[in-house]
């Protein structure tokens, strides 16, 4: 009885293979016949055809010259809906809330990330000599000293510093941070 069964499914297994292995012939071959494509060839003489005498023709009627003495004269427009007022106190606000405010989200590029402090000031030295223009901080944040060059309220505006960090300081990479307004 079991020698029976694995007889089935050794012949239902064979038939399955026969029929993947047809596919794959017909797929190789369909996929080959469809790739070949044609190449035009190109001509040495350019292109030209006058289609000049198939384009319709079209006058357009001539428009009376207006006298040049007579003005028009429109008539002042009243404003009916009046908004300054709700917009304006709309905008107070945000100024008021902008007054507040002492930080904002913006980017700075981290050059040095790690637990010692010795490392942190050799690595701002290094970024003092080869970058001169760019200012560096050393941060310490419980753990870890982080050395972090600039402020940036965009990615874009730190894009090309931190290219420029990149060639020099392997491990440079833009970091989200708060950024203390003024």
């Amino acid at each position: 009885m079991m020698g029976k069964k694995n007889l089935e499914y050794g012949i239902l297994n064979l038939k399955w293979v026969q029929s993947y292995s047809k596919f794959c012939i017909l797929y190789a071959v369909f996929s080959t016949l469809t790739s070949c494509t044609s190449v035009a060839q190109k001509s040495t003489k350019p292109y030209y055809e006058d289609l000049a005498k198939l384009r319709p023709k079209v006058e357009l009627p001539v428009e009376p010259k207006k006298n040049d003495t007579v003005k028009e004269i429109k008539a002042p427009v009243s404003p009916t809906k009046n908004i300054n007022a709700k917009v304006d106190i709309v905008l107070d606000s945000i100024d008021r809330f902008n007054l507040t405010r002492r930080f904002i989200d913006g980017f700075t590029i981290q050059i040095y990330s790690g637990q010692k402090k010795d490392d942190a000031m050799n690595m701002m030295k290094k970024m003092k000599e080869e970058v001169p223009e760019l200012n560096a901080n050393v941060k310490y944040e419980q753990p870890k000293f982080r050395v972090i060059v600039g402020r940036y309220f965009t990615r874009l505006e730190a894009q090309s510093d931190l290219l420029l960090l990149k060639r020099k300081f392997s491990t440079a990479s833009l970091v989200p941070e708060k950024i203390q307004l003024k």
